[in-house]
């Protein structure tokens, strides 16, 4: 590797002491990242064997990456996990075969095509709630992955999840686990025969989703809907099994992830504002008409109170937290020369953090999205989804999702939360609340 005529800063041994301690403390690569904006600034260099990612934060840099320099980050990152695991799925492929993957998958994922899975987003969240006991304790981070692998199987597959869900659970969070941050960074060889399993069973699921939908539409005729992402792409006579695999399990890992991160978050955090609590359930309860159909499209699109929370919550607690790259060519990022073939780090997190943009970055304030309240923040300050052509292929999805699930609940329980002092963001697949969202559910009369 080249050495740069202006390299990024790095910590200082000083600094590098205060930072190995805060990361003791807390067990947190977060915490690491941020004392080191904290003491070095919104770009530096972690300087850890085998691991020394350039790491940027704010609206310049996140700009440059997502648009203006695109074509020089790529995204594939050979020898990680994840490219390991999800192989040629459009979130690890670059170039113009990602662009004609995109091209596929988008359609069913169109806002057009996502309002009418709204009927099914309130029955699935009523699936996994009604079966909650009047005054029980449950973990929100558990219950939520349920609602959310209900829907994203029931309505971009078509398959009734729910059956299958204890079987699956445990090689899901196996999946989970073996593409979250781990000693893999230091030594990308390692062993990790612990995850075959729960590949294997997975693979093994999603093949004979694909071989029974290829029956359905080849055999008998049966035609996909425009949401039907699987029945869409098994349609599509360039696609094997194999690559429609990548696809799919993208979507399973990915797309329920981050929701699951979501919604917990959301609860946290209105757990911890009774007041904001008591709005939201407020708003649910004059804007939503029946408790015994789902709401319209025109109810959802009134829940304002509630899509400022959700838009707080991501700012706060963004599931995906961090983007990774590698440099293409020499580039010069925030006035540093950055060198071909380094991994660059934009920090979701920090960015929603940075004080220079955000008026007490680090308080819950819904508020603050209010379009009436005159606060505006520079474009890609705030970038939840990313940004650009390559931005979350399901942010639609999940925005509608999440109002239609968080209001569901609101409208039939009252919530306690339980155990709010001891909840910390966790550094997985995606930013959790660990070691969970525990909170007393009470129905509502």
């Amino acid at each position: 590797m080249k050495h740069p005529a202006n390299p990024l800063p790095v910590a200082g041994s000083e600094t590098g002491l205060e930072i190995l301690k805060g990361f003791a403390r807390e067990r947190s690569l977060l915490v690491a990242l941020r004392l080191m904006n904290e003491h070095v600034g919104t770009a530096f260099q972690i300087t850890l064997p085998r691991f020394q990612p350039a790491v940027f934060i704010g609206p310049e840099s996140n700009r440059q990456i997502l648009v203006t320099d695109r074509q020089d980050f790529i995204w594939r990152p050979e020898g990680d996990p994840v490219c390991k695991l999800l192989r040629q799925g459009v979130l690890v492929t670059d170039g113009e075969f990602h662009d004609e993957l995109r091209a596929w998958m988008d359609p069913p994922l169109q806002r057009r095509n996502v309002i009418p899975h709204i009927t099914a987003f309130w029955r699935y969240t009523n699936d996994i709630a009604m079966a909650w006991q009047d005054g029980q304790q449950v973990d929100m981070l558990v219950e939520m992955r349920k609602v959310a692998l209900l829907i994203l199987m029931g309505t971009l597959f078509e398959i009734e999840f729910l059956p299958d869900m204890d079987r699956l659970w445990q090689p899901i969070l196996d999946l989970l686990e073996y593409i979250s941050p781990g000693l893999w960074i230091f030594w990308a060889g390692m062993p990790r025969p612990k995850y075959r399993r729960a590949i294997a069973t997975m693979d093994e699921y999603l093949h004979g989703i694909i071989r029974q939908r290829r029956q359905e539409i080849e055999r008998f005729g049966v035609e996909p809907s425009a949401g039907d992402l699987l029945g869409q792409l098994v349609a599509h006579s360039d696609m094997s099994d194999d690559l429609i695999r990548d696809q799919l399990l993208t979507m399973l890992i990915a797309g329920h992830d981050t929701s699951t991160a979501l919604l917990a978050w959301v609860f946290y955090l209105l757990g911890m504002h009774p007041d904001a609590l008591a709005e939201a359930q407020a708003e649910t309860d004059s804007l939503l008409s029946s408790h015994t159909r789902p709401p319209s499209l025109e109810e959802i699109n009134r829940l304002a109170f509630i899509d400022l929370v959700i838009k707080e919550a991501l700012r706060l607690y963004p599931p995906i937290h961090v983007g990774n790259r590698r440099v293409e060519t020499d580039v010069t990022v925030q006035g540093y020369d950055v060198p071909e073939g380094t991994r660059v780090m934009y920090s979701i997190y920090l960015s929603h953090r940075d004080k220079n943009h955000w008026e007490n970055p680090n308080e819950f304030c819904p508020a603050r999205f209010d379009r009436h309240s005159g606060d505006r923040q520079p474009p890609f300050t705030y970038v939840p989804f990313g940004g650009g052509p390559r931005n979350c292929i399901g942010a639609a999805f999940a925005q509608i999702e999440a109002r239609v699930v968080i209001a569901r609940l609101l409208q039939t329980f009252d919530f306690e939360l339980l155990n709010g002092d001891e909840i910390k963001p966790h550094m997985g697949a995606t930013l959790e609340p660990r070691p969970g969202v525990t909170m007393r559910v009470t129905r509502r009369r």
